[in-house]
């Protein structure tokens, strides 16, 4: 990314429910910063900090398209909760109730869902086991994997995993060990789910090339259609994480995530640093 001015690099710093976000407003034809920069603003302490870094850029048939980047400087076809943080910033800027944004996974329907929430309606659940990916074709519902797991799509892989006791698994080994399962030539992002009734679940997240997080829009889908696939739930399904509460809904047109939005700062990266 070159930047010719002196003035630095402006960025945003947002959250949805713990799980936060660089985003950078490329409109108006700015690059996109290479992997080595993305995982530089990534080092919490050397850079800024994030889970996921959004890029926001020009679109002619949507509101804006927006591209995903992990802290290692991985590129991610989806990311929920930014998609709803930066719905949310482009409708306080508009004024509109509803917007359309493209991303790599699809076009995603956002609307402001009240009392200061922001629902987007993340697409389908992808149930092709060539699509996930996963590097064979295997039963999705129940993977050849100890623990009898379940994969799901979402724009980006997933496994989700059925526990009596999510706080008992020792994630930060759990995690990388499934992340890099042969299973998954693109590794995955590994859910721990503790389902509490019908309509509520416990999540822990570990998300491919970031760790583990206080929140994953993508993951929290994923949870509840694999609970809802086995049976364990309905397709509604408030999902408690580690940072707060998402309501999920898988409808017909696509899994719906519902829930806050935080704007936390508005900074500048110095021209020094960048270089």
């Amino acid at each position: 990314m070159t930047h010719s001015h002196s003035t630095g690099l402006p960025f945003l710093k947002m959250h949805g429910l713990g799980n936060d976000f660089v985003v950078l407003d490329l409109r108006g034809g700015l690059a996109r910063p290479d992997a080595g920069l993305v995982a530089r603003i990534a080092d919490r302490h050397r850079g800024v900090g994030f889970d996921q870094l959004a890029g926001v850029e020009d679109c002619g048939d949507a509101d804006a398209r927006l591209v995903f980047w992990n802290a290692d400087g991985s590129l991610s076809s989806a990311c929920g909760n930014a998609t709803r943080c930066i719905a949310r910033w482009l409708m306080d800027q508009t004024g509109a109730a509803s917007l359309r944004l493209r991303t790599d996974h699809g076009m995603l329907l956002a609307e402001d869902a009240g009392g200061g929430l922001t629902r987007v309606n993340m697409g389908p659940p992808v149930l092709d086991w060539r699509a996930i990916p996963l590097a064979r074709d295997v039963d999705i519902d129940h993977l050849p994997i100890a623990g009898d797991p379940v994969a799901t799509g979402m724009g980006n892989p997933h496994v989700t995993f059925f526990v009596e006791d999510a706080d008992a698994v020792d994630l930060d080994r759990f995690g990388p060990d499934h992340e890099h399962h042969p299973l998954y030539p693109e590794r995955t992002n590994v859910e721990v789910v503790q389902v509490l009734s019908r309509d509520a679940i416990r999540l822990r997240i570990w998300e491919r090339g970031t760790g583990p997080t206080l929140a994953s829009g993508s993951c929290s889908c994923a949870a509840v259609v694999a609970a809802a696939r086995r049976g364990l739930t309905e397709r509604r399904v408030r999902v408690h994480v580690p940072g707060g509460q998402l309501l999920i809904d898988w409808r017909e047109d696509g899994v719906w995530m519902e829930g806050p939005t935080a704007i936390v700062f508005e900074g500048r990266l110095t021209p020094a640093w960048l270089a």
